[in-house]
């Protein structure tokens, strides 16, 4: 009990330091990612990473498990209004899903956790939050257990929307649209293995049709 209490964000830095390195260095030389131009934070995306028939059905997965989005902190400034669901992990299609996004970061499969997806129709949004955790927060020691900190994030957008919808990083700044079978990723850790603040973002309320986008989130060891 005691190694979970001595496990910092701090102490977990030489390991989120490495794989930044490892997956900084793996997708400079991926002639498929290409590397947004924005300084402060490592963001990188993929177009056509899924192919149109993977997203109807991955869109249809995700309906089935679409429930109100919670978060961390309850959704008491109710900043997540999408619907949320774990899609099923033991599914051969989601693992053939899940190793093409680990296999593309070069990040060892144990150190992902279960691909979550996440549906917003019009005037349904996801404000500014972070994807790495708070370490001063009540929920932190149960995190430490399940892995730690966060590393990488892989968001793929899994459908085209009429207007709105974009993932916004207001403190670089950029904001992306939604792009049909495109992945995007980005190092929620600085060079040194600690939280970036630029890597705030938020998913932009849609206007306009239906936004569906699963995403994958990596720690710093290994998941459970």
């Amino acid at each position: 009990m005691m190694k979970f209490r001595r496990t910092s964000t701090d102490q977990d830095a030489p390991l989120l330091a490495k794989v930044g390195e490892r997956v900084r260095a793996r997708l400079e030389a991926d002639p498929s990612a290409y590397r947004l131009p924005v300084d402060g934070i490592e963001l990188y995306g993929v177009a056509d990473f899924f192919s149109a028939e993977e997203c109807t059905r991955l869109i249809a997965m995700v309906d089935a498990v679409a429930r109100p989005s919670p978060t961390y902190h309850g959704n008491a400034d109710s900043g997540r209004t999408s619907y949320t669901g774990d899609v099923d992990s033991s599914d051969p299609f989601i693992r053939m899903i899940e190793r093409r996004i680990d296999d593309f970061l070069g990040i060892d499969p144990d150190f992902g956790e279960v691909v979550q997806g996440q549906r917003y129709e019009p005037g349904q949004q996801f404000r500014a939050h972070f994807d790495y955790f708070d370490t001063s927060a009540a929920y932190w020691p149960t995190e430490v257990k399940r892995g730690g900190q966060r590393s990488w994030t892989a968001m793929g957008y899994l459908s085209a929307v009429e207007a709105g919808g974009a993932t916004e990083f207001p403190k670089v700044p950029i904001s992306v649209p939604p792009q049909k079978g495109a992945l995007l990723v980005w190092n929620n850790m600085g060079p040194g293995g600690k939280p970036n603040p630029l890597t705030l973002h938020a998913g932009m309320p849609v206007e306009r049709g239906v936004k569906y986008i699963v995403t994958k989130w990596y720690r710093a060891r290994p998941w459970f």
